[in-house]
């Protein structure tokens, strides 16, 4: 089946002009081409392995306690985890009291208003399709820039996860400015007769990444509703979710919002440094496991006529990232549903690529102060501009210059 479909692919690309079916693809996306992809994936592979690989043999180390001589890929979710708890014991239920949503939520809106001058303001005219929903109207300078309703908590027939939806996109017409209606819908604990909603620091930080693209809607300023807000290219899109969960790992901006829903206590210092510090744990493996899936969905869809024995095309294209021994028994291609049925067909790299570029634009911020206005200012610009322009374009008129892995780096690992 796999042969059969890169086959139907490759002939598909090859009857549209193209070379191959990745070629195709990365036309219409930020890198452009293959070997961009694979120049890449391959400089954040060099430079990150070593990490990786220090950290299995911080795990090889317990495992050799348990008389395990040679740890198994099947051995790594175990000892991550033993030694997670050693390393950074951090209780989701210990934390959660010091995340109110309504505070949560005003930190988003406080955000919003201190890099891009926006006002929220509830409203309870205006039409919802449930009465758990809450509307407000958005602002800058008095003038209207958005409607936006949030859909917070579970119930009977609503989908489980979070995302964000655009009802209505911006545009141009007849000299008006027809301004977006924008959704964030997400899936939290309820609150109780004597309870708030109160979030784990995971819901945290998908409530700033959906609100990162909500952001990119507000802000949509653009002639065409189809360019505007987040129909930018596909590995572009994830660049102002990604980034503003940035500042939930901020101290400074952290305890403006992390405090005890009953005493008022701001979260502590060492638990602060511990939600830091596990933020990146196993961040190498992680990484290097990643790099791995990318080569080889770049591999099948760029050299669909090397594909031969599965098994062996498989090890072949990923043996540079594999941190275990190859388990002969198993083929991870026969499961590979991202690149086969769900869409990420040549571009499963797009998930390191849009960490590369949310750490660089916010590393950016940091060097300057995380609320520079100016910088902001130029992001704005950014998210304003939706796909009416290349996005690399985008990208170095708000940096000064391409996005740089080292950023990622940095971010990671701490150099």
């Amino acid at each position: 089946l796999i042969k059969e479909i890169i086959t139907l692919k490759q002939e598909k690309a090859q009857l549209l002009g193209y070379k191959n079916y990745a070629d195709y693809v990365l036309e219409e996306r930020m890198a452009k081409s293959p070997d961009q992809v694979t120049s890449f994936l391959n400089e954040l592979l060099e430079k990150a392995k070593p990490y990786a690989e220090k950290e299995i043999e911080e795990l090889k180390t317990l495992a050799k306690a348990d008389g395990i001589e040679e740890m198994q890929s099947y051995d790594h979710a175990f000892y991550a985890e033993k030694l997670r708890k050693q390393k950074f014991d951090i209780d989701d239920e210990e934390l959660k009291p010091y995340f109110q949503l309504e505070k949560v939520q005003e930190a988003v809106f406080g955000l919003a208003k201190k890099l891009f001058g926006l006002d929220f303001v509830e409203s309870t005219e205006i039409q919802k399709y449930h009465e758990e929903v809450k509307t407000y109207e958005i602002f800058e300078n008095g003038v209207f820039k958005a409607l936006l309703y949030v859909d917070y908590f579970p119930r009977k027939g609503k989908r489980a996860g979070a995302w964000m939806t655009s009802f209505k996109n911006q545009f141009r017409k007849n000299g008006e400015n027809s301004r977006p209606h924008i959704s964030v819908v997400c899936n939290f604990s309820k609150p109780t007769s004597d309870t708030p909603s109160l979030l784990t620091f995971q819901e945290v930080t998908t409530l700033f990444h959906e609100f990162g693209h909500a952001l990119h809607g507000v802000l949509a300023d653009t002639t065409y509703p189809n360019l505007s807000g987040t129909s930018v290219k596909w590995d572009f899109v994830e660049l102002p979710s990604q980034f503003l969960e940035n500042f939930c790992y901020e101290p400074e901006f952290l305890k403006t919002f992390a405090k005890h829903y009953k005493t008022g206590e701001v979260l502590p210092d060492e638990k602060i440094q511990k939600i830091s510090d596990s933020k990146n744990f196993m961040e190498g493996y992680q990484t290097l496991r990643q790099l791995g899936f990318g080569l080889l969905d770049m591999a099948y869809h760029s050299n669909a006529d090397k594909v031969g024995d599965i098994k062996t095309f498989e090890t072949e294209e990923t043996k540079a990232t594999n941190l275990y021994p190859s388990n002969p028994e198993t083929a991870m291609s026969t499961s590979f549903s991202h690149i086969f049925q769900g869409g990420y067909s040549a571009g499963y790299y797009s998930y390191k690529w849009a960490e590369v570029l949310d750490a660089d634009a916010f590393q950016y911020f940091k060097e300057n102060g995380i609320f520079n206005p100016e910088i902001a200012a130029k992001y704005k610009v950014l998210l304003s501009s939706g796909g009416t322009k290349d996005p690399m374009e985008l990208y170095k008129n708000f940096r000064g210059s391409e996005p740089k892995v080292e950023s990622l780096l940095k971010r990671a690992f701490g150099s």
